[in-house]
């Protein structure tokens, strides 16, 4: 069974990340891997079917990609909290005609279950696991069916932790990184480290291949990480702006609207903490914000559809890392092949 990155057959050193909720588009995935490097699929907040049909999409165009599922750790939330923030935010989804959830607490798995048995039975080059450890079978099993499987993680405990599920690389996220961060404990605050940094401890502490995610957004900085052990590095902010994304018009707006000056790290909108631009929502509601995925994301859900069809940026979750302004409007290779140019 395959073991290491060479069996990826990859000539760039910059993977595309998982960005799950549409962004992470089939379009993107392949645009990276005709440029030489590697992209995901996000399993996440995807049905199996719609996941299936999208694996065979790549597949048939020859495009050596990754799938990235969410493995099950959820932050049950406190009842009283989830309906205190739920009547909170219903004068906003008043404004289009919605009835939150308040009395329906939602703690699913996002079929846990059913995606994996689909890698299995459909196998792809590599599978990568975020927000918690997938048991060490389930990692044998799709070793044996000849995945390469990747755990993110933020720290070297996590690390070590991923290392004894048998996991064959790993993915090392910094703080900076856009969008939900994988930590295993979102109820702790996350360490700023910087990514150079991060890489490099993990690198001391545990003997796997490593890709490095989070702020990436210049040469500069994957020279950086790639001088402090990585293998790779992986980007998704920087992404988004490109023509193959599947980011929502608004969202690509709001990365280069000089409006939007900073990013925060945020639990208001899915009770989990994730880095996005600064916005209404944002500093309206963190406080009242109760932790508890995936509960208060599937609260929110509706509201941020609407939102974002009707254009209301202060009220939609605007993932985004620290290096935004580097997102630009070009093809995916270019960026790719760009950031690349630093090593």
């Amino acid at each position: 069974m395959p073991r290491d990155l060479t069996s990826l057959h990859t000539d760039l050193p910059v993977w595309a990340a998982p960005m799950a909720g549409g962004a992470g588009s089939p379009d993107l995935v392949e645009a990276a891997a005709r440029a030489g490097g590697l992209g995901f699929l996000a399993g996440g907040y995807r049905t199996p079917a719609d996941l299936a049909a999208q694996i065979t999409r790549v597949r048939a165009n020859g495009a050596v990609f990754g799938v990235n599922l969410f493995t099950p750790n959820p932050v049950p939330v406190a009842p009283d909290a989830y309906r205190t923030y739920a009547r909170v935010l219903q004068r906003e989804a008043d404004r289009f005609h919605l009835i939150l959830p308040a009395g329906n607490v939602t703690e699913d798995d996002d079929a846990w279950e059913e995606k994996v048995a689909l890698l299995l039975r459909t196998p792809v080059p590599l599978v990568s696991f975020t927000f918690g450890l997938p048991h060490s079978d389930t990692v044998r099993a799709l070793q044996n069916v000849g995945s390469l499987v990747a755990q993110t993680v933020t720290t070297p405990a996590e690390a070590l932790a991923a290392a004894e599920t048998g996991a064959d690389l790993l993915i090392v996220q910094a703080a900076a990184a856009g969008g939900h961060s994988a930590t295993l404990t979102p109820s702790r605050p996350l360490a700023p480290t910087p990514l150079p940094d991060l890489v490099s401890d993990v690198r001391h502490s545990v003997p796997l291949p490593v890709i490095a995610a989070g702020g990436i957004a210049t040469p500069a900085d994957t020279a950086a990480a790639l001088r402090a052990g990585a293998d790779a590095v992986m980007v998704g902010t920087v992404l988004l702006r490109t023509h193959e994304s599947g980011a929502s018009a608004p969202h690509k707006a709001a990365l280069a609207d000089p409006a939007y000056t900073d990013t925060t790290l945020t639990r208001a909108f899915t009770g989990r903490p994730a880095r996005a631009l600064r916005n209404r929502f944002t500093d309206t509601y963190e406080q009242a914000a109760p932790l508890g995925y995936p509960a208060v994301h599937h609260l929110t859900s509706p509201l941020r559809k609407a939102a974002t069809a009707a254009n209301d940026t202060e009220l939609i979750h605007l993932w985004a890392g620290t290096g935004y302004r580097q997102a630009r409007d070009e093809p995916a290779a270019k960026t790719l092949t760009r950031l690349a140019a630093g090593r």
